[in-house]
C-alpha cells in the first residue's frame, strides 16, 4: 500500500516541477464577508490556459475550521445545489480542471473547492496528519458554509477521504463520485516495479526522473508523447510545490488508512467510479465496484491518472450524465 501510493504522490509531483470514451463498463448557506466571483467566472474566457488563470487568480475565503484555517473557492448560483470536491496529495484546489468546474456550474451546480490542511493557504494545524483528520476538516467546512447535504466528489487521496465522508456522515452526502482512487488498506496492489526504481534512484537527476515519471501520470506513454504542449490541458497553480514536509505527512496519512475495502457495503450513495485504464488504480475500481451497492463503474482508455485533463469531454459528459441520473 505504502509504495502504491507513492506513484500517486510522487508522479503528480513530478508534473509540477517538470512545468518550474473509447472503453466503458457500466454496472444554508453563509459564504464569508467577501463577495464571491460572479456566477461562472470563466464565461468569458476561450482557451485552457486562459481558464485556468482564472482560476488561479480567483479570490479565495478561509474559515476556521478545528485547528485550521481552510482556504476554499466557491463558483456558481448561491442558491444552486452544492457539489465539494476534494483533491488528492500534493494537490491544490486550482489543480481542478477549470473545464469541469465549468460543465458543473452550467449544469447548475454550487461548485465548492478546498484545499487540504497544510497545502496552499490552508494551515496545518497541531493535529496529527490522517484521513479520518482530513475527513473531519472537510465535515468542519460542510458545517462552516451551512450545506446540509451535498454531492462529493474526491480525486485520488480526495477518494479515501469522500469514501470515509460517506461512511460516517451518510446524511451529508448525497451523489458520490470516485475518480481515480481505491479503497485502501492492505488489499491495494503495490506499486509497479519500474515508478519506485525510478523514485528511489540516488544518481538520477529530479529533472530526470520527473521526465520520466511525468509520462506515467498521462498514460500511457504513447498518449503523453502525441500531447507534449500541456499548457493547453494541464494547469499550472501558483502555490506549487507544496512544502515536502506537508507531501510526507500526506503520504504517511494514506499509508496508514486501513481503508474501507471492508465496510463498501455500507455506502448507500448513489456512487460513481471513474477511472483510466492504464492507471494504476484500475484494477482496485473493479473492488470499489464489487463493493457499493448499485455502483456505477466507468472505464476509459488510453488514460491515467490524469484522466480528467486528457479525455475531459469524456470525463464531464460522464459525471454529468450520472449527476442528473441522480439528481433527486
Amino acid at each position: 500500500m505504502k509504495d502504491k501510493l507513492v506513484s500517486y504522490f510522487i508522479v503528480g509531483l513530478v508534473l509540477f516541477n517538470l512545468l518550474t470514451i473509447s472503453n466503458l463498463i457500466f454496472p444554508f448557506q453563509v459564504y464569508g464577508s467577501t463577495k464571491l466571483e460572479i456566477s461562472n467566472p470563466f464565461g468569458a474566457a476561450i482557451s485552457f490556459e486562459s481558464k485556468a488563470a482564472i482560476l488561479d487568480n480567483m479570490t479565495s475565503h478561509n474559515v476556521t475550521v478545528n485547528d485550521i484555517s481552510v482556504a476554499y473557492k466557491q463558483m456558481g448560483n448561491p442558491e444552486d445545489k452544492p457539489i465539494i470536491l476534494i483533491t488528492g496529495a500534493s494537490s491544490t484546489m486550482d489543480m481542478w480542471n477549470p473545464l469541469l468546474l465549468e460543465a458543473l456550474i452550467e449544469a447548475n451546480y454550487k461548485v465548492i473547492i478546498f484545499e487540504n490542511r497544510g497545502v496552499g493557504e490552508s494551515t496545518a494545524g497541531t493535529k496529527e496528519f490522517s484521513i479520518d483528520q482530513f475527513t473531519n476538516d472537510t465535515v468542519g467546512l460542510i458545517n462552516a458554509l451551512k450545506i446540509n447535504k451535498t454531492d462529493v466528489l474526491g480525486w485520488s487521496m480526495g477518494g479515501f477521504i469522500a469514501q470515509q465522508l460517506a461512511l460516517t456522515n451518510p446524511d451529508r452526502v448525497g451523489n458520490l463520485i470516485l475518480y481515480a482512487t481505491s479503497c485502501g488498506g492492505l488489499n491495494d496492489r503495490p506499486t509497479p516495479p519500474e515508478i519506485i526504481a525510478i523514485d528511489k534512484n540516488t544518481s538520477m537527476s529530479q529533472s530526470e526522473k520527473m521526465q520520466k515519471l511525468a509520462p506515467m501520470f498521462f498514460a500511457p506513454a504513447r498518449w503523453f508523447e502525441d500531447h507534449p504542449n500541456y499548457q493547453t490541458y494541464f494547469p499550472i497553480p501558483v502555490e506549487y510545490p507544496i512544502p515536502q514536509q506537508i507531501h510526507q505527512k500526506q503520504l504517511n496519512a494514506s499509508t496508514t488508512w486501513e481503508g474501507t475495502c471492508s465496510t463498501l457495503s455500507n455506502i448507500t450513495q448513489p456512487t460513481l467510479i471513474i477511472v483510466g485504464n492504464n492507471d494504476d488504480p484500475a484494477p482496485d475500481s473493479l473492488t470499489l465496484a464489487e463493493g457499493i451497492p448499485g455502483s456505477w463503474l466507468i472505464r476509459i482508455g488510453d488514460a491515467g491518472h490524469a484522466l480528467m485533463y486528457q479525455h475531459p469531454d469524456e470525463f464531464n459528459k460522464l459525471v454529468l450524465t450520472f449527476l442528473t441520473i441522480n439528481k433527486g
